[in-house]
């Protein structure tokens, strides 16, 4: 005997069960580019939805909110910043601040990389809850490790000042694209905005 009941809504069906992880990762991809486009305002759940091919409770299901669905679009977009996290902290602290910042430089040069980033500072910039979400997770995935190896008591608003410095030049540089910012070579940025970054990290 066929069952015919109706599926409860949000729940995957069988073949979604066993795809899921290619769905929630297209969702994901969705969700990037629909907050790197339209900023986190005007951004829905069901326009995410639509955008992944899929039904809107289904984007509910495995992610709940759209809070929660741009905090997991966030996570993703820092999962290669958080992997090269070792490589900055490694080696002598008085390179530190090159390290940082080629890191950095490197994400947003690259454009597989550029675009979540994108959707999180626009999202960040123009919305409170967006702007928190991504407080918390670089707060404590990045700064604070960074901080941690600086022995001085004002580590953290050291890192804090160090961040908003490459925060910046990458707003001006690829968000607002004020030239020459935006047009200049990246090892010329670099090599203007490392010192600079180094001075708050480890300067007097």
């Amino acid at each position: 005997m066929t069952d015919t009941a109706p599926r409860r809504r949000g729940r995957p069906s069988r073949t979604q069960s066993a795809d899921a992880p290619a769905t929630r990762d297209r969702i994901l991809a969705a969700a990037r580019e629909e907050f790197s486009e339209r900023g986190y305002d005007k951004t829905s759940v069901r326009g995410i939805a639509k955008a992944a091919g899929v039904d809107s409770a289904l984007v509910h299901h495995y992610f709940g909110t759209k809070e929660q669905v741009f905090e997991a679009a966030v996570e993703v977009a820092f999962a290669p910043a958080l992997k090269v996290r070792d490589t900055v902290l490694e080696g002598p602290l008085d390179e530190v601040g090159e390290r940082m910042t080629r890191v950095i430089f490197g994400l947003w040069e690259n454009p597989v990389t550029r675009t979540p980033l994108l959707a999180i500072v626009r999202s960040a910039v123009n919305n409170e809850t967006a702007a928190a979400v991504f407080r918390r997770l670089v707060a404590a995935q990045l700064m604070r490790r960074i901080a941690g190896r600086l022995d001085v008591p004002d580590a953290e608003l050291r890192t804090e000042l160090a961040a908003a410095q490459l925060v910046g030049v990458a707003m001006m540089r690829y968000v607002i694209k004020i030239e020459p910012v935006a047009s200049a070579d990246p090892e010329q940025v670099i090599a203007r905005i490392a010192p600079v970054v180094q001075g708050h990290l480890t300067g007097p």
